[in-house]
């Protein structure tokens, strides 16, 4: 189901709305009154936000894009601005969405894992476009406050540091529904954009203000597993013969794999904890990726229905339409599935923008989902807004606009507030990685920090010399490491960072095991790790009780004794 709000939709008549002009101050902006004609709303741009879970990327561009036919990303990319170096703020769900919805980077929310997310009250960037005089209409998978996942998510990503290593999701699989034309796959989110869609056919164009819709989706994020025990995980690469067809099984690339001993000791924990350590062959792995290019060109298709209600509309030539996911897709680069890693197929998501002025370009420029909020009020509503007075864009935000890197025109570039950052932060410090992480990418360079910058040691990594990620050459370049770790450092203090979330994380796991009493043994032993977890639990007991004990990340229980 859809949640809309539209104050001018409830406007009396004869209530003339006020448009507006903009002043900046103090890095806030202030909005002075005018009178104004209703019928100037229908000449402000709409704007459209479609969110997808789990999108490589890389497979708006060349060369990874040859591997599936993506027809509306391609339109997107003839008509409109891709960014090629677009990263997420957090490679998993909710606190990418967290970083998103609020402009700010994951340490300053406190958006830690999938179950910590911002508060439900919390104020977006659609809030603010709401009170602004937009007509604001969400769709679907939004994921970005706390309190969901299942509980193994929440232990596994609390005790992440223990001293024990646990299987904790299903083997990926790729599994195929056998029929040519069996098109909706993903029922649940056909149904979300069948209801967009159609809102736009009969609300959205009949609207006398502009719009904001957004759209999240699912796809392509794999299926659930129920062989992985409580609240499953998802490990299932689900299509069609439909979608798989689009795919160019020839173009596939088997992604090279470092033995054991040459894994990064955190690379190692991830594999093994993503059921990612036993033995693959190469047909498993083809068929792994191509079922996964097949799920991307699925989530294509709904994007295309958007586009598609627009045009028909005629709404299109006035509207914003911004395609992107919180996330990537490890499909089996690195020895993994899923997301939780700093590696490209994981931390690289899609970005494009197309419509009204939008240059048809290639952009370089490296560029994150905190982004989104101060595109959508610092550019897109400033030089648009509506009837609202008084309303302050905050000064503090993390991201930095798009607006002037994507309009065609100098002249027609609106004022920013600084220029983008040469850099982009992404942040990690949930379930299936044992130590929080830190991506610094600028220039040439992926910059990887863990905890706290001394137990475990630093990765870098030069992408144009090596995009696939399998050198890494920090202790070939010291000065180079020394210097990015600076940086790193002057953005987010990450080793007081990776205290507090280990201080969280302890006194979260203690709140849990006090609250279930004498059956914390039997639930503790039935989550999703329960093969590994009863060939020894009081091994795991045990190893759990010293990590509580144990003095990095103090809690504030243990403080007081």
């Amino acid at each position: 189901m859809g949640s809309e709000r539209g104050n001018l939709a409830s406007t009396p008549s004869p209530i003339i709305p006020i448009l507006t002009t903009l002043v900046l101050l103090s890095g806030f902006v202030t909005a002075r009154p005018l009178q104004g004609n209703q019928s100037s709303w229908k000449k402000k741009p709409n704007v459209v936000l479609v969110v997808c879970d789990s999108f490589d990327g890389r497979l708006t561009f060349h060369p990874e894009n040859e591997t599936v036919a993506l027809p509306f990303i391609s339109r997107m990319r003839s008509r409109g601005s891709l960014f090629l170096n677009a990263y997420t703020n957090s490679p998993i769900c909710c606190p990418s969405r967290a970083a998103m919805w609020s402009g700010l980077f994951t340490h300053l929310t406190e958006s830690w894992n999938n179950f910590k997310g911002l508060d439900p009250n919390y104020t977006t960037w659609i809030d603010l476009m709401d009170k602004q005089g937009y007509y604001t209409q969400k769709y679907g998978k939004l994921d970005y406050t706390s309190g969901h996942h299942s509980l193994s998510n929440r232990v596994e990503a609390w005790t992440r540091t223990v001293d024990f290593l646990l299987e904790q999701e299903a083997r990926p699989v790729a599994k195929l529904i056998n029929n040519k034309t069996h098109v909706r796959v993903m029922e649940k989110d056909w149904a979300t954009t069948d209801e967009a869609a159609t809102w736009i056919r009969n609300k959205g164009e009949n609207l006398t203000q502009p719009f904001v819709l957004y759209l999240g989706l699912n796809l392509p994020h794999p299926y659930p597993s129920p062989s992985s025990g409580e609240d499953y995980g998802a490990s299932t690469f689900l299509t069609s013969t439909y979608w798989l067809q689009r795919v160019k099984y020839e173009a596939i690339k088997i992604p090279k794999w470092s033995s054991f001993s040459e894994m990064h000791p955190v690379d190692y924990y991830s594999s093994y904890t993503k059921n990612c350590t036993g033995t693959f062959t190469e047909k498993e792995i083809r068929s792994i990726r191509a079922h996964y290019y097949a799920m991307c060109a699925e989530t294509d298709a709904m994007l295309g229905e958007i586009i598609s209600a627009l045009n028909e509309t005629r709404l299109l030539q006035n509207t914003y339409v911004i395609f992107t996911s919180d996330h990537g897709e490890l499909a089996m680069e690195h020895r993994q599935f899923y997301k939780m890693s700093m590696y490209e197929a994981s931390s690289h998501v899609p970005l494009l923008l197309m419509g009204p002025n939008i240059k048809p370009q290639l952009i370089s420029s490296v560029v994150s989902l905190v982004d989104i909020y101060p595109t959508m009020l610092a550019d897109i509503v400033v030089t648009l807004l509506s009837d609202i007075a008084e309303i302050p864009i905050p000064k503090n935000l993390s991201g930095f606009s798009l607006m002037p890197l994507a309009l065609k025109n100098t002249v027609d570039k609106v004022p920013s507030r600084v220029e983008h950052s040469p850099w982009v932060l992404s942040e990690y410090h949930g379930c299936d990685v044992n130590s929080s992480t830190y991506m610094l990418r600028t220039d040439n360079w992926k910059y990887i920090a863990y905890g706290d910058g001394h137990s475990v040691f630093p990765q870098l990594f030069d992408l144009s010399a090596d995009p696939d990620e399998l050198t890494d050459i920090a202790a070939k370049f010291p000065a180079i490491t020394q210097s990015l770790n600076k940086m790193l450092f002057s953005i987010i203090d990450y080793p007081r960072v990776s205290v507090s979330v280990e201080q969280y994380n302890k006194q979260q796991f203690i709140n849990w095991k006090q609250s279930l009493g004498q059956n914390y043994s039997d639930t503790i032993a039935n989550l999703r790790w329960h093969e590994d977890w009863k060939k020894n639990p009081k091994m795991y007991e045990h190893a759990i009780d010293r990590w509580i004990k144990s003095n990095s990340g103090k809690t504030s229980i243990e403080s007081q004794d």
